[in-house]
């Protein structure tokens, strides 16, 4: 069985259009059964795993998710690290951590996303002529290690 059921699936990426319509930013989300370790260790190694450090503003974002270990991270590029507060990321994971508390993964992911989006768009708008840089599908890690 999957961990997101199809419409689950296509609500998550629909979520992650929406909310780069409101910024040059670029979100993507990544999904192991375990992690071994620290969270952030391995979304800043995914990070680069996934070329997302390669974005035109260096503006890109991963929600990590170790399902299984109840782990996760949210990291941004240089780009966004460069101009934004410290503990920027923190009413992201508040939000994203109470509906994982009830089991709800889809939503937290969604939501994440979405208060990622909302907050990219301060600090990095729409520019003319923007691109979807990266795909907007979740990356199974665990399917791409085999």
């Amino acid at each position: 069985m999957s961990l997101f059921t199809d419409t689950e699936q296509d609500r998550i990426a629909q979520a992650i259009a929406d909310a780069e319509k409101a910024t040059s930013g670029e979100i993507r989300i990544a999904i192991d059964k375990h992690c071994q370790g620290d969270a952030y260790e391995k979304a800043t190694e995914y990070f680069a795993k996934l070329g997302m450090d390669k974005t035109a503003l260096r503006n890109g974002v991963l929600i990590y998710l170790a399902h299984a270990d109840h782990k996760f991270s949210i990291i941004g590029d240089l780009g966004i690290n460069r101009v934004v507060p410290e503990n920027f990321w923190e009413t992201t994971k508040i939000a994203m951590t109470a509906h994982f508390a009830k089991g709800d993964l889809a939503d937290g992911i969604i939501a994440g996303v979405a208060l990622a989006g909302e907050k990219l768009a301060i600090f990095f708008p729409p520019q003319q002529g923007d691109i979807n840089e990266l795909p907007n599908d979740i990356i199974f890690m665990d399917k791409l290690k085999n």
